[in-house]
């Protein structure tokens, strides 16, 4: 369900034109300055939220990151890395420091060892993946994949990012644990939306999807830049608790700029984790973050794509190669720029709806990470509230495009794509849902006699989410905990 029409394909006018490839794909390049534009809004956020979650973990010693320098690392690694998907993988994705890997470097390595050794072996995990790509394997297991999973992939990836705007704006709330309820989600708090900020994003909600379906051009930007505008009026004329909004309070900022401290960059070592946990629980680490960033990217990658009409017949990326590639560097830049692991965003898919096609569009997301760089103050007004209603269309886009394609009355690929849309926003993981969902596949083969159409590639991923899996019994059974 695209904003508006693709235009009809032009010859190239322009080099910008022919390297991008910006008319073939039926794009303008307004359409990708917008698009670029959403993306930076829809995911800003984490400009905030990666240094909370790094700076809340201590490492072995007791320390803890700075805040500050930690924004510095979140939006410079972020910006590199976006501009070199967009120039070498040419596709409107975004990178930025991944959620949940990063809870993984915070509160499962870091305590174990140093803070530069955690770092290390996020590194390590990048130049693992690095390999795979080079031999064609990473890109074989993404090729063996059947079209059934891969559509249930990317519906999965529409219903958790919608999940993530209903829970970041607040409309959706955690029961606590105080209440004795078997419930574990609820509406609102207590079961009411209250205050100002929801009601934020509720209006946002209703004027992105007015727009949307009147195909209005902007759409999802005009919806964001309008919510922003109404938060900060209402923040200056209500009296509003600023822990309502969440992370970001919108009001504007007593300076404009601030000067990056780039004290975390480089500050790694990657061998020393291995002296502290041993050489079977370091490679178990290093598996860990790999294995989350491995397949948190390949299902973005697959749902993002799609979503922007970039596949072909047989629901493949051409070039495949320098797209995982430049993933790859991202997980390594990550940890050697002490922002923990990038990897390709979800919220990649507000651009698209924009009419982001082509690597264009991150040009102008990556610049404004590298802009936040000493604009931050500025540039992180947006709250939640007034971003998520994007996330949420978006999240409806990505379904109503894909779930017709799926061949339901075949329950061994049914299934399957069943299990990984529910296991993403039901477990809050892509990772989670393509492991539930690949094993459940090769199970339902094998019970059917048809375990030989399984390509070799899948069977080598099923065992590896299997060990993922029982990763915590595993370690109790050879001492490690």
């Amino acid at each position: 369900m695209p904003v508006d029409a693709p235009p009809t394909e032009a010859p190239p006018t322009s080099a910008l034109d022919r390297y991008f490839e910006i008319g073939r794909r039926g794009s303008t390049i307004p359409r990708e300055i917008r698009g670029g534009l959403a993306t930076f809004c829809a995911m800003a956020y984490i400009l905030v939220l990666n240094p909370i979650i790094l700076s809340a973990g201590a490492d072995k010693f007791g320390q803890h990151l700075d805040g500050g320098q930690l924004v510095t690392a979140t939006a410079l690694v972020a910006g590199l890395t976006t501009l070199l998907m967009g120039v070498i993988g040419n596709v409107p994705i975004a990178m930025a420091a991944g959620l949940g890997i990063n809870a993984v470097v915070a509160f499962q390595l870091a305590p174990r060892m140093s803070w530069a050794d955690a770092m290390g072996m996020v590194v390590l995990a990048g130049l693992a993946i690095m390999i795979l790509v080079a031999t064609g394997l990473r890109e074989r297991v993404m090729n063996a994949i059947p079209d059934g999973l891969r559509k249930g992939i990317a519906i999965g990836i529409g219903l958790f990012i919608a999940l993530i705007g209903l829970v970041d704006a607040g409309f959706v709330t955690r029961n606590p644990d105080a209440a004795h309820t078997t419930v574990p989600v609820g509406m609102g708090s207590g079961g009411q939306l209250a205050g100002w900020p929801v009601l934020v994003f509720v209006l946002g909600l209703a004027l992105t999807l007015v727009l949307v379906v009147r195909r209005t051009n902007g759409a999802i930007l005009i919806g964001i830049v309008a919510m922003t505008a109404l938060a900060v009026a209402v923040n200056s004329l209500a009296d509003i608790p600023a822990r309502s909004w969440g992370l970001t309070v919108p009001q504007l900022p007593d300076s404009l700029v601030a000067a990056p401290d780039f004290s975390l960059i480089g500050h790694v070592s990657l061998f020393g984790g291995f002296g502290e946990v041993g050489v079977l629980t370091g490679c178990l680490f290093v598996f860990t973050v790999l294995l989350s960033g491995f397949f948190d990217a390949m299902g973005t990658i697959v749902g993002v794509s799609d979503e922007a009409g970039l596949l072909d017949e047989e629901g493949r990326l051409p070039d495949m190669g320098r797209v995982l590639m430049v993933d790859g560097v991202a997980v390594a830049l990550g940890g050697a720029g002490s922002a923990s692991a990038n990897t390709a965003y979800a919220e990649s898919t507000a651009g698209v709806g924009e009419g982001a096609r082509t690597g264009l569009a991150n040009l102008v997301t990556g610049g404004l990470f590298l802009l936040a760089l000493v604009c931050t103050p500025l540039l992180t007004i947006v709250p939640a509230q007034a971003a998520t209603p994007a996330l949420v269309v978006v999240g409806f886009m990505i379904m109503a495009s894909n779930v017709r394609d799926i061949d339901w009355s075949d329950a061994v690929i049914a299934v399957p794509a069943f299990l990984t849309m529910v296991m993403m926003p039901f477990t809050y993981s892509i990772t989670n849902g393509i492991g539930v969902g690949v094993l459940s596949y090769v199970l339902l083969k094998a019970a059917t006699g048809r375990l030989r159409e399984v390509a070799w590639p899948l069977n080598v991923v099923g065992l590896c989410f299997l060990v993922y899996f029982l990763l915590d019994p595993i370690e109790q059974a050879l001492g490690l905990k």
